[in-house]
This record gives structure tokens, sequence and C-alpha cells, in this order.
């Protein structure tokens, strides 16, 4: 069974919505392409790292129409080639028009064609597609989250978790690397078991405080 790696860039607020360019995802939001200053040598080698072996792309519609403008033009990018050669697979609840070659369309059984696609393929990965996140967290059906946190707070924009979007969830660190020269951090997280606990500060502290 291969592997399912989420990679999301937010901010602070944990705005989503068009690090790369202001022509990405302009709907009512004036800082497309806030990522891009923000760029540095270390954090390039990071997300170059994060792409090693991928072997497919998963896409919520969006996001998918969002590269197929972009990737098959952009000779210029170390990861065009990657990109357009690898197969395209598009969540979708309507009939996306598959422009780019390679692509796939999803059927309403999202959750049997994610496990279809893992048993296909060693490394798929997911890139922003919000939506569809939110139904591979409810699923249980990604294996690492790769969440690179930059050094800004923007007040507006489409957000990772909006309107209550997450689900009860633990995770475990699995990676923290240094933060980048402009400030930013890169996180990788796997699914562990269960939901999240409780407790009691004033017992805990009675107790002798937190396990050493």
């Amino acid at each position: 069974m291969g592997r399912i790696h989420v990679a999301l860039f937010t901010t602070l607020d944990f705005v989503a919505q068009a690090p790369g360019g202001p022509d990405e995802d302009p709907e009512g939001f004036p800082f497309g392409g806030w990522q891009v200053p923000l760029l540095d040598e270390t954090a390039g080698a990071q997300v170059d790292a994060a792409y090693q072996g991928v072997d497919a792309l998963l896409l919520g519609r969006r996001t998918y129409e969002i590269f197929a403008g972009y990737w098959p033009k952009a000779e210029h990018s170390p990861f065009a080639a990657l990109f357009n050669g690898i197969p395209k697979y598009v969540a979708s609840r309507s009939e996306p028009d598959l422009t780019w070659e390679g692509s796939v369309h999803l059927g309403p059984d999202l959750p049997a064609a994610v496990r279809a696609i893992r048993d296909r393929h060693e490394h798929v990965k997911v890139v922003g597609s919000l939506d569809l996140f939110q139904t591979l967290l409810r699923e249980k059906l990604f294996d690492q989250l790769d969440l690179w946190v930059h050094p800004i707070l923007l007040g507006t924009g489409k957000k990772v978790f909006a309107d209550g979007g997450a689900v009860p969830t633990n995770l475990a660190l699995l990676d923290a690397p240094a933060a980048t020269p402009k400030g930013t951090v890169h996180l990788r997280y796997g699914l562990t078991e269960g939901t999240p606990g409780t407790g009691d500060m004033d017992e805990l502290l009675r107790n002798g405080g937190p396990e050493q």
C-alpha cells in the first residue's frame, strides 16, 4: 500500500488561499502570492525533498484548474516535468474539464477511489485542495501532513479549517526542522489512533505536574 501525503502552505491565521501568485485564486482576495516574499533557499530545499518519489497527484477541482492552467506551460520550473508526467486524479462533484494530459476524474465514492489510488501508487501528493483535505481527514485517508506555516497574518482568505471544518483527530509530530531564515516553519505530522483527550490542570498540578 502506498502513502498519501498532504502539502499545505498557510499563514499564522491558517489562510491557505493563493500562496503562489495573484492569479491563482483571486476571488475576493487581495493577497495572492503572499508566500513568494517569504521563500528562501532553505524553504525551497524542504519543498523539493517533499516531492521526492511522488508518482501521482490527488487534487480538488479548483486546485486542479489552477494547476492545469499553469504547469503544462511552465517549462522554466523543475516541477513541470514531474507534474506533467504523472497521473492527476481529480475529486469533484461536477464534471471538470480535464484538459491536462494524464488526468482522471474520480467517481462519486471518493473514499473508495482514494483507497484504490493508494493501492496503485507509491507516493501520492495532495496539494492545497482544502475541501478534499477535509474529506481525507474525516475518512483518515492520508498518512502525512506537511504543513508550512509562514510568519504573517492576513485576516482574510480561505482557511484550512473554515467554519469548523476540522474533526477531532490525534496527530503525532514526525519532524520539525529548524525555521527557515525568513521564519517559515515546516511541520510534519502523521495520523495516530483515537481522538483528543481532556484533563484538569488543577488535578495535574496536584499530582506533581506533567510527566517527564
